[in-house]
């Protein structure tokens, strides 16, 4: 008898996994997952696959390559709703670096055969691509985010996904802010929280790991280091990080750069 459960999908393109691993660590609760739909596609937690449409498609990773960029359009024809997971399939990732390099010349580099590579110029999110239903942020993302997300699409209703600043973690949490007390150049007054503040509670600063948050005014930020007398070149490499290619933090390390 056919199953009545909704169907969801897991698929993955240019990324380290990691974010699919945040679903399978979620032990417990991803039991609670399966009881309520049927994973019909998830390839890092089981071999069987189950064609669809499908009723939730989870999408991990950037499109990299011609391959995957005609394939993201096939897999948006499959699915009801189609989520993007993770800094890679949200702004391009870590390997978007290469947006600002020549990607040949990587290849070259890295590659014994660079002939047998064939690689896009950039590293782009889906959303470049394709209509996505929603964006969930975070390097890697958080799973109890991700659990609410999946239920709130199969009740038809709103995802409670944070929109606040890291900072706002950082005063929960009655961490100092490294910024004021230590003079740290640190993202998480623009980054959007889900991580906890981490970083900051180790003295560390934010690295932008959720991506920007919503109206982040980088300009304001950059600026107010800038007048601290913190290099450019560290501040840079600071916005070029995890969500380096998320328009808010490239236009801002571009204007620092002086390439904008």
């Amino acid at each position: 008898m056919k199953s009545a459960k909704p169907k969801l999908a897991v698929f993955k393109f240019a990324s380290c996994d990691g974010c699919q691993l945040s679903l399978l660590s979620a032990e417990d609760e991803l039991l609670a997952v399966a009881g309520a739909v049927e994973i019909a596609l998830f390839l890092e937690a089981r071999t069987q696959v189950i064609k669809g449409p499908y009723d939730v498609g989870l999408v991990e990773g950037s499109v990299t390559n011609m391959h995957d960029a005609e394939r993201i359009k096939q897999i948006r024809k499959q699915c009801k709703f189609l989520v993007a997971i993770g800094a890679c399939a949200t702004s391009g990732g870590i390997q978007a670096l290469k947006n600002w390099g020549d990607a040949d010349d990587f290849v070259h580099h890295v590659y014994a055969h660079p002939d047998y590579i064939q690689t896009l110029k950039t590293s782009t999110p889906i959303a470049e691509h394709v209509i996505v239903d929603f964006e969930l942020r975070g390097c890697p993302i958080n799973k109890f985010q991700l659990l609410d997300l999946i239920s709130s699409l199969l009740r038809g209703r709103q995802p409670s996904v944070p929109r606040d600043s890291v900072c706002m973690e950082c005063k929960r949490r009655g961490t100092v802010c490294v910024a004021v007390a230590r003079g740290i150049a640190c993202l998480g007054p623009v980054t959007q929280a889900g991580c906890n503040a981490i970083c900051p509670a180790h003295d560390r600063e934010c690295f932008g790991c959720y991506g920007p948050k919503e109206q982040a005014n980088l300009a304001s930020l950059s600026g107010w280091y800038a007048k601290a007398d913190l290099p450019r070149g560290r501040l840079v490499r600071l916005m070029r990080n995890f969500n380096a290619y998320a328009p808010e933090f490239r236009e801002a390390s571009q204007t620092l750069e002086g390439t904008s």
